[in-house]
């Protein structure tokens, strides 16, 4: 019996925020297709165990969530512990690039003071080669300096001193000018260097944020991470606790359907035993009216024979009419009522097949036999969708079954045919309008359509027990 829409939706919330609650980015499209994967999943497991409590089956269904959840959620842990590397590596390469730009701006700045002395110390020289040869024509003891002379013992004449000294002031302003450009020059290298040191220092603290935020990122993502393992060590502990009782429950939800079943069983041995004693009855009225026909048959044909007999002597010319023999009649055979033919219970699709349903991985196996028989098949149809009888026959049941987990049930009698006896059980309704006794016909509304018992979603539970054995219905309808 499958109970899964009201639980799905129940769990819809949770899914959708374990869905969201990465910090991964994704599109729409992959978050609708991560939430159908997930409910199908969920859905899977509410097939699997049938007659538990809601409880228990909020509990299992939410296991199996945290369990699926989970290997996305390590995944997002995982690119997000990358990013932090990659954003880590970026800030290394960043501050690198700023430590050789300080270097490249400390020698620059360096050569830039030299330079400066220099041309401070060369302009001392011209003012003093300027203001001595104005006073006195001498020469300063500097010039022999700039000029690398061997001294001034070779000049012969303040004159020509003067003259020295006014080429040396003139080489001097000429090397204070080339100075002046080169120092220009070194002034616009700095600037540049020091607008480069600016932009990556920009660049080195926008990227220790963006890394930051890759570290709380990654935080959160494996705060997700632990409280998915938590919460599943969690419940997966819990279940394991109640396990026990369930089990005891199950066992006891299985002996009342198997009694429910071998009542049903029962009654059509029974069927089948009045079908088979009125078969055979009907065999010897059949032999008896035969014989009583041939016999019949045989004294008319005597009686015939003597009356031919008798008028033997008469008249030549007048003759005779032949006898006839009487026919018997026979019963025409019993026409062949053929398969059951039954009509669709309920309008709505099937959404959970007949036959053997194996436990999801992951999840408990309360039965311990790695899962169960789904003994009929479910219809996903809404509360309160009328439910049609599938063929003419009489109420056995219709009642509330709380232990057998079926809520308010109809068991339907569809009698012997073709040597077969069938009944019909609809399990999970909502209301039945007809009573245990009553005759129905085909297609006439004997209920409507809920979620009572153990169900946690609106659905119809539709089994077929043919000659005391459950059945697949979609081999009758």
């Amino acid at each position: 019996m499958n109970r899964r829409p009201l639980l799905v939706r129940s769990t819809t919330v949770l899914l959708v925020a374990l869905t969201l609650g990465s910090s991964t980015p994704a599109s729409a499209g992959e978050l609708e297709d991560r939430k159908g994967v997930l409910e199908s999943e969920i859905a899977e497991v509410l097939e699997s165990i049938e007659y538990l409590d809601s409880d228990i089956m909020e509990s299992v269904a939410q296991l199996q969530m945290y369990q699926s959840e989970l290997p996305a959620a390590q995944e997002a842990l995982a690119a997000a512990q990358e990013r932090v590397e990659a954003s880590a590596d970026e800030v290394t390469v960043l501050a690198g690039r700023v430590e050789l730009a300080q270097e490249t701006m400390d020698r620059l700045t360096e050569q830039f003071s030299r330079d400066e002395a220099e041309m401070e110390q060369t302009r001392e020289v011209i003012g003093q080669i300027a203001t001595q040869a104005y006073k006195n024509g001498g020469v300063p003891s500097k010039v022999s300096l700039m000029l690398d002379s061997e001294g001034t013992g070779t000049l012969t004449s303040s004159m020509d001193l003067v003259s020295l000294a006014l080429r040396s002031q003139n080489a001097a302003v000429s090397r204070l000018s080339q100075q002046d450009a080169t120092n220009a020059n070194s002034r616009a290298r700095l600037v540049a260097v020091e607008d480069e040191i600016r932009s990556l220092k920009a660049e080195a603290d926008a990227a220790l944020e963006a890394e930051q935020a890759e570290r709380d990122a990654a935080a959160s993502e494996k705060a997700t991470v632990d409280k998915l393992i938590e919460d599943t060590s969690a419940l997966s502990a819990r279940l394991q606790e109640q396990k026990p009782a369930i089990e005891a429950k199950l066992a006891g939800v299985q002996e009342a359907h198997e009694k429910v079943n071998a009542d049903i069983a029962e009654r059509q041995r029974r069927l089948l035993e009045e079908a088979r004693l009125a078969e055979e009855a009907r065999l010897r009225a059949e032999a008896e009216a035969q014989a009583e026909a041939r016999a019949a048959a045989e004294a008319a044909r005597l009686q015939a024979e003597a009356a031919a007999r008798r008028e033997a002597g008469a008249a030549a010319q007048q003759l005779a009419p032949a006898p006839v023999a009487a026919q018997a009649l026979v019963p025409a055979p019993a026409a062949d009522a053929g398969a059951f033919g039954l009509r669709m219970p309920v309008n709505a699709p099937i959404s959970s097949g007949f036959g053997w349903r194996a436990t999801p991985s992951g999840t408990i196996d309360f039965n311990g036999t790695g899962g169960y028989e789904h003994t009929g098949i479910d219809f996903a149809a809404g509360c309160g969708i009328p439910v049609y009888a599938p063929a003419a026959g009489e109420v056995w049941y219709a009642d509330s079954d709380a232990l057998l987990g079926a809520g308010k049930r109809i068991v339907l009698n569809h009698g012997v045919v073709g040597g077969n006896a069938l009944a019909t059980n609809f399990y999970h309704l909502s209301r039945f309008n007809v009573a245990p006794g009553q005759r129905v016909s085909a297609g006439q509304v004997i209920g409507h359509v809920g979620d009572t018992g153990n169900s946690a979603g609106c659905h119809l539970h539709f089994e077929t027990m043919l000659n005391g054995n459950l059945v697949d219905p979609r081999g009758l309808l």
